[in-house]
């Protein structure tokens, strides 16, 4: 911890340059690092451990506290990877970025798993992809069309990840809709749930290695395809396997600011961190339940998916707003991805390990988020355009859906599973 709060000095007392900050330090190779405001936020992340090491603080503040501080931690590991994804190369920087990409809900979501807060696990994930599908992509369109109108993205790549996604909700709520007539054999209730964890494994593994070898097509794009394909091609390049890859992001978004060394430190110092302040944060969940009123499921549908990605979700809006949309649709939807085709998939043997059983089993309300979140989110991106009115839809689904289950009682929860 003393080390992580030096890195903060280190970091806030850099000299000032134009709009933001940089440190540059000979000694690590001259890493520039330049200082975003979010980055001041890390005094919370301080702040939340050493609320809970004096203890009688108010459960809630407790939770605001820790959750502001997990902002700039998730944003540290997610430059961090970016980073070093640089110097191993295209290749296996991109392997890394797609393993990475989550890392801070990942952990977020272990530490639930190891407090024995399974329902709250679940509602995270399904709080992660209907989030990244409809207000992360909702934002993006909103505010992109808004300034520049009609913009533009491959039909191919949209087509592919379309596809993938109503694949990865499918394999979700199959064990879902059969755990009925399972659930009076716990033994072949998790059997199936690790067979499809391992499949979905299996897939996301093929569709990394489809975006290394796959080439671009040997055709020309239809006529009526050839304008949308080179508006697209104009705003960022595609990746020429057509799959939406958050490596794709990386390498557009900046050349290497960070030394080696340095990219290493900062990982594993944000990570440490974000496993410390996690713990806190998931420490006052319960109290906050209680004393707000609130149901677990809400906290983990809308309100830790928010913390643990809200810095990944201002970078898909900013670069919308800068008319590369092919690189928006690569944090929104390549997120959603991951997290339905990886971390879910993970967690199921993580816990295990932790001699809990989270099943990729979820409840009515959850399904019925998911599938309408992914149809609605394939059906606009299979087109190549978008516009500001398609956003303006997808985040009034995500407000309605919002304000169900913030209605939700904890009875009709238990209930729907």
């Amino acid at each position: 911890m003393r080390a992580f709060l030096i890195l903060n000095m280190r970091v806030a007392l850099a000299p000032r340059d134009d709009d933001n900050y940089s440190v540059t330090d000979s000694s690590t190779g001259g890493y520039c690092m330049k200082l975003r405001p979010i980055y001041f936020m890390l005094v919370f992340a301080a702040a939340a451990v050493v609320l809970r090491i004096i203890g009688g603080i108010d459960p809630v503040i407790v939770f605001i506290v820790s959750a502001a501080g997990l902002i700039p931690l998730a944003k540290l590991i997610g430059e961090g990877t970016e980073e070093l994804a640089i110097y191993t190369g295209p290749k296996l920087g991109g392997l890394l970025n797609a393993t990475l990409g989550n890392a801070a809900e990942l952990i977020i979501t272990i530490i639930a798993i190891r407090a024995g807060l399974l329902d709250l696990v679940k509602a995270s994930i399904t709080g992660s992809i209907v989030g990244n599908l409809l207000l992360v992509l909702g934002l993006s369109l909103l505010l992109g069309g808004w300034k520049h109108g009609t913009q533009f993205f491959n039909r191919r790549t949209a087509g592919v990840n379309a596809t993938l996604l109503i694949l990865a909700v499918a394999a979700l709520a199959i064990p879902s809709l059969f755990d009925a007539a399972l659930v009076e054999s716990p033994t072949r209730e998790l059997v199936v749930s690790e067979a499809v964890a391992v499949i979905l494994i299996v897939i996301y593994g093929l569709s990394v290695l489809y975006s290394f070898i796959a080439k671009e097509p040997a055709h020309e794009p239809a006529n009526g395809e050839k304008l949308a394909f080179k508006a697209a091609e104009g705003s960022t390049e595609a990746h020429p396997s057509g799959v939406i890859t958050r490596e794709t992001a990386a390498e557009e978004v900046h050349t290497a600011r960070w030394s080696l060394q340095f990219s290493l430190i900062v990982l594993a110092l944000a990570t440490v961190g974000t496993a410390i302040v996690s713990e806190v944060l998931i420490g006052a969940v319960e109290p906050v339940v209680h004393q707000l009123g609130l149901t677990e499921f809400f906290l983990g549908l809308i309100i830790i998916p928010l913390v643990g990605n809200v810095a990944e979700h201002l970078v898909a809006v900013q670069v919308a707003m800068k008319n590369k949309m092919e690189l928006s649709l690569a944090v929104s939807l390549g997120s959603s991805l991951q997290i339905a085709l990886f971390v879910a998939p993970v967690l199921v043997f993580i816990s295990l390990l932790m001699g809990e059983r989270l099943l990729l089993v979820f409840n009515t309300f959850e399904l019925i988020a998911l599938m309408v979140s992914s149809l609605i989110a394939a059906f606009i991106a299979l087109d190549g355009e978008s516009n500001w009115l398609e956003g303006a839809m997808l985040l009034g689904v995500y407000l309605i859906l919002a304000v169900a289950f913030l209605a939700l009682p904890e009875t009709a929860v238990a209930v729907g599973h």
